[in-house]
């Protein structure tokens, strides 16, 4: 049966954003959802405990993780016909590098409620203090531990037109830029640490000179890198262009080869049609 002091919450599953930092940053209504919910998800009671007594309240709380995700989401999905479903995760928004988004989709397919309390997230956060671009951008998440699977992962992403943000801890730090920097290249980038508390801290360079910085002094905290974009393409050459079109001839119509290297170099589409009308006579 529901406790009557949940009574205006209706049935289904509330994604609550809670502080990364400053417990001041919980909004109040993502306290009084959490106040008043049947049972609240969490990553580590304890540190939901906190959270909850900072608001003057106790609920039933479960353990949703990585490690036990998979047998304790049929249960949450059942209940949340019938009882309000609170998630959280142990600082920040949910679903951002947790199994919470497995959750909401079987939540959906259910068709229950799911409703999203919107707060704090350690990737905008820390974007907008390091003062790069913020018009594209890719939250990549933790990079691989291993090296080698590290190394791909960044060469996956280093043409991408967009700034970067990454999810690191304080004794990786130093590898994973010196890997950024030998992927990437000199690029300007970030480290956010200590997002909203006491020692709250934002330190830009370039790549090169961040990883020299924490190669031997690793910080504690949870940490945020974000890097800047790739600078501008260089023109393309009239060979390479002929290199693209030719190809593209292979496979595809005058007009759509051209348009694909037009699209791929910043090349005038007139011209390259022109060009691939030209090469298709000289064969």
């Amino acid at each position: 049966m529901n406790d009557p002091s949940n009574a205006g919450l209706e049935p289904g599953l509330y994604i609550v954003a809670t502080p990364i930092g400053n417990l001041g940053d919980l909004s109040p209504r993502a306290a009084a959802v959490l106040a008043g919910a049947d049972l609240i998800a969490v990553e580590d009671s304890r540190v939901t405990a906190k959270l909850l007594h900072h608001i003057g309240t106790k609920r039933p709380m479960t353990p949703y993780h990585d490690h036990n995700a998979d047998q304790v989401r049929p249960g949450l999905i059942a209940r949340m016909g019938r009882e309000a479903i609170a998630l959280v995760s142990d600082a920040g928004t949910p679903l951002i590098s947790d199994p919470g988004f497995k959750l909401v989709r079987d939540a959906r397919a259910a068709g229950h409620r799911v409703t999203t309390i919107p707060g704090p997230c350690a990737a905008v956060a820390a974007l907008t203090l390091t003062g790069l671009p913020t018009d594209r951008f890719l939250f990549v998440g933790f990079l691989p531990a291993k090296e080698k699977a590290r190394g791909e992962a960044i060469a996956e992403i280093a043409a991408v037109r967009a700034t970067l943000i990454f999810y690191e801890s304080g004794p990786r730090l130093g590898a994973t830029l010196a890997a950024l920097a030998a992927g990437l290249g000199e690029r300007e980038a970030g480290v956010a640490r200590e997002i909203s508390k006491t020692f709250e801290e934002c330190v830009t360079d370039t790549l090169s000179a961040l990883a020299a910085r924490y190669a031997e002094a690793p910080p504690k905290g949870e940490i945020v890198i974000v890097v800047a974009p790739p600078g501008p393409r260089p023109a393309a050459s009239a060979d390479d262009a002929d290199t693209l079109l030719r190809e593209a001839l292979t496979r595809m119509s005058t007009g759509s080869a051209a348009s694909e290297v037009a699209k791929a170099t910043g090349l005038p589409r007139r011209d390259l049609y022109a060009r691939a009308l030209a090469m298709k006579d000289e064969a």
